[in-house]
């Protein structure tokens, strides 16, 4: 019987992905060798490393002046990358969830961080509006979609000074006008690869400004020079990468992934919004995300929160817990997550209901 996987990350992944890296994990471009073994520095993998940062760039129309990177250490290791190369006296923070309090966290022992915005007066169940960016600050930080709280920010913002943006776990999953953006960074294990590698756009003149030495790791530019190879890179994730990238072109690009994103939550939240049993905890629907739904049982239903979980796990229906700092549900809808898991789990609580 079909498995429903609805986990947070790592996350669902394209058959085509998962079914072309099994095959390259036994024999790697007709090399009788596996990816786990080949060298990077192969003429076989050096190829493999240029076709991802070319995709990247035609999927997301990155312009010209940006360069394309892949890393590892996580969105959580560009929480003081991105201050250790760009923070030069003050940055500014959208605290909009707890991973972008975290970033906001790590930014202060790199300057002064001024908290510009924030829904934590809330358990952060919105998105602030009509913000005022400071001019004086060296980049505004903001965090795309909040994975445990179930919000996202869906417009590229109009900053009047850099921008950097965490997309983890909304990446490619729909358009984005990159010329507004100096640097974006996504871990890979929600619409990508594998947990390992990590995504970075970064504009090539924000570098350089800060005046402070950067030990050569941490340096964005060393990368670039490196094409992504100055160390060994993770190549199991980036060679998965890249046929997530190949999956998303054959199926349209990032514009016919929207319309697809926008149909799978749309059928979700239109069940919970009916649903008498459950409710979502994010009350403006612009503020919704279209990655992680998040919903909980309706007041004078909460006992029966182990009740369904049961019968969404006889049902195939996994990884819909609901993160420990918020409980309930949260049902994670990436790109590689078909519609149909989505109507079985909108049934699965329609039948709740007709049985409670």
């Amino acid at each position: 019987m079909k498995k429903h996987n609805f986990y947070a990350g790592p996350s669902i992944l394209p058959d085509f992905t998962i079914q072309k890296t099994a095959e390259a994990v036994i024999n790697f471009a007709g090399t009788s060798l596996s990816v786990l073994e080949i060298s990077h520095r192969s003429k076989e993998f050096v190829a493999v490393m240029d076709q991802a940062i070319a995709l990247v760039k035609e999927l997301l129309e990155v312009p010209e002046g940006y360069e394309v990177i892949f890393l590892q250490g996580g969105a959580s290791l560009q929480f003081c990358m991105v201050p250790f190369n760009l923070l030069k006296k003050k940055a500014g923070y959208y605290n909009t969830g707890v991973w972008a309090s975290k970033a906001l966290k790590e930014a202060k022992f790199f300057g002064e961080v001024v908290e510009v915005a924030s829904s934590k007066d809330k358990n952060y169940n919105y998105i602030p509006k009509n913000v005022s960016i400071p001019s004086d600050i060296d980049y505004l930080h903001i965090t795309t979609n909040n994975t445990i709280f179930g919000t996202q920010i869906y417009k590229d913002i109009d900053a009047p000074v850099r921008l950097v943006a965490d997309m983890s776990s909304d990446i490619f999953s729909r358009p984005i006008d990159i010329s507004k953006y100096d640097l974006i960074y996504a871990g890979a294990q929600k619409n990508l690869a594998p947990a390992g590698v990590t995504l970075v756009i970064v504009r090539k003149d924000a570098l350089g400004k800060t005046g402070r030495p950067i030990p050569t790791m941490l340096d964005y530019n060393t990368h670039i020079e490196g094409v992504s190879m100055f160390n060994t890179p993770p190549v199991l994730s980036v060679f998965a990468g890249l046929q997530t990238l190949l999956w998303l072109k054959e199926n349209g690009g990032i514009k016919a992934m929207e319309v697809k994103n926008i149909a799978k939550a749309k059928l979700l939240y239109d069940e919970i919004d009916r649903n008498k049993m459950f409710t979502c905890p994010v009350p403006n629907p612009e503020d919704r995300s279209k990655m992680n739904v998040v919903f909980v049982m309706a007041p004078g239903f909460e006992e029966l929160e182990k009740a369904f979980l049961a019968k969404a796990k006889e049902l195939n229906i996994l990884g819909i817990e609901g993160h420990r700092s918020v409980g309930g549900f949260r049902a994670s809808i990436y790109n590689a997550m078909p519609i149909e898991s989505v109507a079985v789990l909108v049934n699965a609580m329609k039948e709740f209901e007709a049985q409670n």
